[in-house]
């Protein structure tokens, strides 16, 4: 549902990978970003409106993405997808990061595209302390970027892991993803990305945000 900017992306996309799409959109003049060879169903209509869901195939879908402008209106079509119509995998954008965190923690996963843009930027101006990826729905177990102090560089990750008590999900490094094994040694411009408690996460900041034990 969204035939925006994202949206549009999105379905694209998809249709690249051999799914079938089907996208919703009020206006109908917004289907002009999906181009010409774009071979999925344009549907015009309020996308939680469940006429215009039957006429997308919402009965058939294996998954379900409001990328709207409105938070109200993804989260109610995230909401009657998922509820009314059972689809498996269902995303909302939500922009206001209180309203993402509040619709996370009900179990309707959601993108916060406002906090995510905001923690990125921080990233890039205050870069120490923390960044969460991901939260759980409980909002107990957190995945999040952690800067290190520079005397960590050289160490294996097995050995970094035993230090801050936390596992290691993967390390960012070069702009890509790498999951760690047990020769894995932390390199200059690596980012941890740690898996922990979220009350355990300010512990580990504290020990990565100094030197190593040298013994």
């Amino acid at each position: 549902m969204g035939c925006g900017r994202v949206g549009s992306t999105l379905a694209l996309s998809l249709e690249e990978q051999g799914h079938d799409v089907a996208v919703v959109d009020r206006d109908r003049a917004s289907f002009r970003r999906l181009g010409s060879d774009f071979e999925g169903r344009r549907v015009t209509g309020v996308g939680f409106d469940r006429e215009t869901l039957a006429k997308a195939g919402i009965e058939h879908a294996y998954a379900f993405a409001a990328v709207s402008s409105g938070d109200n209106s993804n989260i109610l079509a995230a909401r009657v997808a998922r509820e009314t119509y059972g689809v498996a995998n269902v995303v909302a954008r939500i922009y206001d990061p209180g309203r993402a965190e509040l619709y996370q923690r009900l179990g309707i996963p959601t993108v916060a595209t406002v906090r995510w843009t905001a923690d990125r930027v921080l990233r890039r101006l205050l870069p120490h302390g923390s960044v969460p990826q991901h939260t759980d729905p409980s909002g107990m177990v957190v995945v999040a970027e952690v800067a290190s102090h520079p005397a960590w560089i050289g160490k294996p990750i097995f050995w970094i892991e035993e230090q801050i008590g936390a596992r290691i999900a993967y390390v960012s490094r070069l702009a890509q993803g790498l999951i760690p094994t047990r020769d894995t040694v932390f390199q200059e411009s690596d980012v941890l990305n740690v898996v922990c408690a979220n009350a355990d996460l300010p512990r580990i900041e504290r020990i990565l945000e100094t030197p190593p034990p040298t013994s």
